[in-house]
């Protein structure tokens, strides 16, 4: 089983990055998707999640409007999509997997993680 997170990096305030998370080694379409981020010193914290067709989302507060998750099952990826990028948003960004619910907020029900990503918006 393996997630690959990819997509992060430096951007300026205001600025956009689309994240990728490639999964393989299960059935991705029968799990539900999350992507988490956890800034230095802080626990880590839901971000948006997507349910196993992608007919159903959630975001935290902190990024609606300006952050989208899509996957396409195809592919077996899923995707964050995050606009007008704020200094605040600097974290490891980590995609999770879970079987067990439709869709979850906690970290406890995901069942599988990728290795992070770094992004950092900073001018």
């Amino acid at each position: 089983v393996q997630l690959q997170a990819s997509g992060g990096g430096l951007v300026q305030p205001g600025g956009s990055l689309r994240l990728s998370c490639a999964a393989s080694g299960f059935t991705f379409s029968n799990y539900y998707m999350g992507w988490f981020r956890q800034a230095p010193g802080k626990e880590r914290e839901f971000v948006a999640g997507i349910t196993r067709n992608g007919g159903s989302f959630k975001y935290a507060d902190p990024v609606k409007g300006r952050f989208t998750i899509s996957r396409d099952n195809a592919k077996d990826t899923v995707y964050l999509q995050m606009n007008s990028l704020k200094p605040e948003d600097t974290a490891v960004y980590y995609c999770g997997a879970g079987r067990y619910y439709m869709l979850s907020y906690a970290a406890g029900e995901y069942d599988y993680w990728g290795q992070g990503t770094q992004v950092t918006v900073s001018s």
